[in-house]
């Protein structure tokens, strides 16, 4: 049986034991507080088109993306009615979900051992997807790589976006700390 009060996630010990000592010796940190270390992970899908169509369809993408984050997601809703895209304020078009602490690491873990190895034709993420302040961002075309998602259920493939904010102050920093945690990045 699992002991859920003593449990620590894998990629968070490793990051306190293996991750920490290298990045304070690579970068010449003075204290322990400099060192950069991951913030939280955004996920997000947005429905679009198909949402506008059926208002089901955003409540199956909350459903998929609690299931991927294994943390209840929120619906997003439109901010300002766009006639042009039939559009109402208020209407629900996707979903998002914040993850934090041990949640955070987990599915950080299954998204680099599990969910990137799934990926067809996959050659590494790009190395510049970064915003200038150390946060990173990915998509993913197909949430379906995840192994939560049954694959027979899924009535709709929807793209899910990926933002890993870090503490770091620099790209570098931010790019260094993930390449320890085992990111593939392609340059």
């Amino acid at each position: 049986m699992l002991d859920t009060e003593n449990y620590t996630p894998r990629l968070r010990q490793q990051f306190r034991e293996t991750i920490r000592p290298a990045m304070k010796e690579e970068f010449g940190y003075t204290n322990d507080m400099m060192i950069p270390r991951l913030d939280k992970i955004v996920l997000n899908i947005g429905c679009g088109a198909e949402a506008v169509k059926d208002s089901k369809k955003a409540k199956s993408a909350q459903e998929d993306l609690t299931l991927i984050a294994g943390q209840k997601a929120v619906v997003t809703k439109a901010k300002k009615s766009i006639a042009g895209f039939r559009v109402r304020e208020d209407m629900p078009l996707g979903a998002k979900v914040t993850l934090r602490g041990d949640r955070m690491y987990e599915f950080l873990d299954r998204l680099i051992t599990i969910a990137m190895p799934r990926i067809r034709d996959f050659r590494g993420v790009s190395g510049k997807s970064f915003d200038g302040r150390g946060n990173y961002a990915l998509g993913l075309k197909e949430h379906i790589v995840f192994p939560e998602i049954n694959f027979d259920k899924v009535d709709e493939v929807w793209g899910l976006d990926i933002i890993i904010g870090t503490t770091a102050k620099t790209d570098a920093e931010a790019k260094a700390l993930l390449k320890h945690f085992n990111m593939p990045f392609t340059s």
